[in-house]
């Protein structure tokens, strides 16, 4: 029983703690972005005209993800291999 009501009481503090958080977007940049993935899920702008991959393009692209498999990934990246990142604003959201 005491595991029941622990079990229980850690659900209420943790729904406690979720509901704290305010609703809506924090920012422009946020709600912005909400609205594209809203459009994107919603398909109301999605073509009406069907665009099939062709047996070529399936073989290559699934050749390529195949392909990607022979590289290990590393744990740590080298940050002087990957040239340089400009630190200006490009002004875009």
């Amino acid at each position: 029983m005491n595991r029941t009501l622990l079990t229980g009481l850690g659900v209420l503090l943790v729904s406690g703690t979720a509901a704290a958080i305010e609703p809506g977007p924090s920012s422009a940049t946020q709600q912005q972005t909400e609205t594209w993935l809203q459009l994107q899920v919603s398909g109301k702008a999605a073509s009406s005209i069907a665009q099939p991959s062709s047996p070529i393009e399936r073989d290559l692209s699934m050749q390529r993800w195949l392909d990607s498999y022979q590289h290990p990934i590393p744990d740590f990246y080298e940050q002087k291999k990957g040239g340089s990142v400009s630190s200006g604003s490009s002004g875009g959201n």
